[in-house]
């Protein structure tokens, strides 16, 4: 969208405290939005916050740090003011007029990253789907450059407004997408009966944990694995062979907070191989400060994507060699936090309860990976006598064998 065609532009951040969103979850939010802009090309140079009771209407803060936001961007060259909420036309255009520097809110900078890393045919058109239908709210007048892409002649109605031809031109295109998105689906959908009855097992977490890490360890592949924010959009699906027992490995796109509706619907071709799955194998980042949060936004966007579907769930504690704390004294009254609190010590809260499906890793450092595929195997095994019940013998004589070789 924007950021593509400018690297290095440097940004401010604006985000707000409200009895909804405390300060401590406000700067947690921001942090991810600097991740964001920082995969997006961008240079983060200020973060700005005010605590408000909701967003001002016109101008998302107030009045006085909107004079605070335009002083620094003025004296220091910045090119562009970044809100971690969505904004109305009416914002923006206040914004724009108000900053004289470009205005994007978390939904266009998600937008602009997807547009940046899509490869595949399929994916671009689901994030072009997406662009559409999050401009189409947001038409004014000015958009008037839509026009050139369609012949006037004919095309527009007596006295019919400018937006109206534009609202129109928008709503033709996203008809055309959607039909191509179903032309794909019914493709792919079919692609997944010819892999025949084969146990599918989808990897799906919070973006940045290390699925794509863990799915090139677990397949011996090359899938792309970077430390940035949806390193991976298009669904990558790998044979694995685990002892005897052969299945299939799903690599998916990362969920993120405030994620958009409508950007969740474009990609659900993407998202039918969780639907599809098997098992679900949710991968978590335990060193990062807030991962229960996660957890919890992974969970909800499932539970959106599956329905009412009961998928067995192995959780992948990931990246535990980044895992540090703070011990606290002897003399320490303080409650006990995730900063002051061990590895093992986390291991015997809630985690504990959920036995054999939780097990900790560092894909980076290959450090229980073998735990790990002793997990998956006994879950697929299941799966796959559930199937192929006539196998069972087979499992057996193999299990006995290896208990021999030990």
């Amino acid at each position: 969208m924007i950021l593509s065609q400018e690297a290095n532009e440097r940004a401010v951040l604006v985000g707000l405290v409200t009895p909804q969103q405390n300060e401590a979850r406000s700067r947690e939010y921001l942090d991810e939005l600097a991740f964001l802009a920082d995969t997006a090309g961008a240079e983060t140079v200020a973060t700005f916050t005010q605590r408000v009771d909701y967003p001002n209407p016109r101008t998302f803060v107030g009045k006085g740090k909107l004079e605070e936001i335009r002083a620094y961007v003025e004296d220091n060259n910045v090119g562009m003011a970044i809100f971690d909420d969505d904004l109305t036309t009416k914002q923006v255009s206040n914004l724009e007029r108000e900053l004289q520097v470009k205005i994007l809110d978390r939904t266009s900078l998600i937008l602009d990253i997807f547009a940046k890393r899509a490869q595949t045919a399929n994916a671009k058109t689901q994030v072009e789907l997406a662009q559409y239908q999050y401009l189409l709210p947001r038409l004014t007048r000015m958009w008037t450059h839509l026009e050139r892409q369609r012949g006037g002649i004919g095309m527009r109605g007596p006295g019919e407004t400018q937006i109206e031809t534009d609202r129109r031109i928008i709503l033709d295109k996203i008809s055309r997408l959607k039909e191509e998105l179903r032309s794909i689906d019914r493709q792919k959908s079919i692609q997944r009966k010819n892999r025949g009855k084969l146990t599918r097992v989808a990897l799906v977490g919070y973006t940045n944990v290390g699925k794509s890490t863990l799915m090139n360890l677990l397949s011996k592949s090359d899938v792309f694995a970077e430390n940035k924010l949806f390193a991976t959009l298009d669904t990558t699906v790998r044979k694995v062979i685990i002892d005897n027992l052969p299945f299939l490995l799903t690599d998916t796109v990362g969920f993120i907070r405030k994620l958009p509706t409508h950007l969740v619907e474009s990609f659900k071709s993407t998202l039918d191989e969780v639907r599809d799955a098997d098992i679900l194998v949710h991968v978590v980042d335990i060193s990062h400060p807030n991962f229960e949060e996660q957890i919890e936004v992974v969970d909800k966007t499932l539970r959106d994507i599956c329905g009412g579907q009961d998928k067995p769930v192995i959780l992948v504690f990931n990246k535990v060699d980044a895992f540090t704390y703070t011990p606290k004294d002897a003399d320490d009254l303080t409650p006990r936090t995730r900063d002051n609190i061990s590895l093992d010590e986390l291991k015997q809260t809630w985690m504990s309860r959920l036995g054999d499906d939780c097990v900790f890793i560092s894909a980076r450092k290959g450090i229980n990976i073998d735990e790990l595929k002793q997990r998956i195997y006994a879950r697929a095994k299941e799966v796959h006598l559930s199937r192929f019940p006539y196998n069972d013998f087979l499992f057996q004589k193999y299990d006995g064998l290896e208990e021999e070789i030990k």
